[in-house]
């Protein structure tokens, strides 16, 4: 189990090493903007070092909607995120589940296995894609778990990898209480936990993050779901806290 933090892309790997990481998660281009990953100077730094590398797609990108002008550059940025994600050696490409705007979600669960079945005539994706519970929306795919359950009999075949952020989760009105089994009996897996307070109430729909013990989970919820999922955790909380949030969890957890 190895902890690290989301951090700028400038220069990753000294962020890492100041911080205490021995993780790191960051975004390949703008996250809300529509760009290909451009080759970096750093990538064979990033490839040797001993830090495991997350890349974070696009937060643009909704392979589930039914705006055909969305989707269909969506899937292509992701293509194009995990071909840049695998060129540095990362460890996973993490994606927001999505939501449908309008009309039945069905078609969006579909849509992801569209975007699968996409990918497998391309080559397949390189790396792992790891699907992230989201926070907020009505019709979204993987806010509420019965929607995730319903996400994964679409997708199955196609071993997606799963992304499960604890501030969404709970912002999302999912307890953390038991969760990971929870997951884990619909996905089979967690390949990544993204460890985050929350600024707000139980199932507000708002996505925003605290540091630990600053927002309002319980703090032995947030540990308790770290050591059960068994899986690498990263916080994506203010940097100025972030190294606090990494000490904190390895004191928590005994290492």
């Amino acid at each position: 189990m190895r902890i690290g933090a989301h951090v700028d892309s400038a220069d990753p790997l000294a962020v890492a090493a100041s911080r205490g990481a021995e993780v790191v998660q960051f975004f390949l281009t703008d996250p809300q903007g529509w760009q290909d990953p451009e080759p970096r100077a750093d990538a064979d730094a990033v490839r040797a070092s001993e830090i495991d590398v997350y890349i974070h797609s696009p937060y643009r990108i909704n392979v589930a909607t039914l705006n055909n002008r969305i989707r269909i550059p969506s899937r292509k940025l992701l293509l194009s995120h995990a071909i840049g994600a695998a060129e540095l050696g990362a460890k996973g490409l993490i994606v927001h589940g999505g939501h449908v705007d309008k009309g039945d979600i069905a078609v969006g669960f579909d849509n992801w296995r569209k975007l699968f079945a996409f990918a497998k005539e391309q080559g397949g994706f390189p790396l792992p894609v790891l699907i992230e519970n989201t926070a907020g929306g009505d019709n979204a795919c993987a806010r509420r778990f019965d929607a995730l359950a319903r996400l994964w009999d679409a997708i199955g075949e196609y071993d997606a990898g799963f992304c499960l952020d604890t501030c969404h989760a709970h912002a999302g009105g999912e307890e953390l209480l038991g969760i990971v089994d929870r997951v884990k009996a619909i996905t089979g897996r967690i390949d990544l936990v993204h460890l985050n307070d929350s600024r707000d109430p139980f199932d507000s729909g708002r996505d925003r993050h605290a540091n630990i013990g600053k927002g309002e989970i319980d703090p032995d919820l947030l540990v308790a779901v770290v050591a059960a999922a068994g899986a690498p955790a990263l916080v994506e909380t203010p940097a100025e806290g972030q190294a606090a949030d990494i000490r904190y969890l390895r004191e928590r957890l005994g290492r």
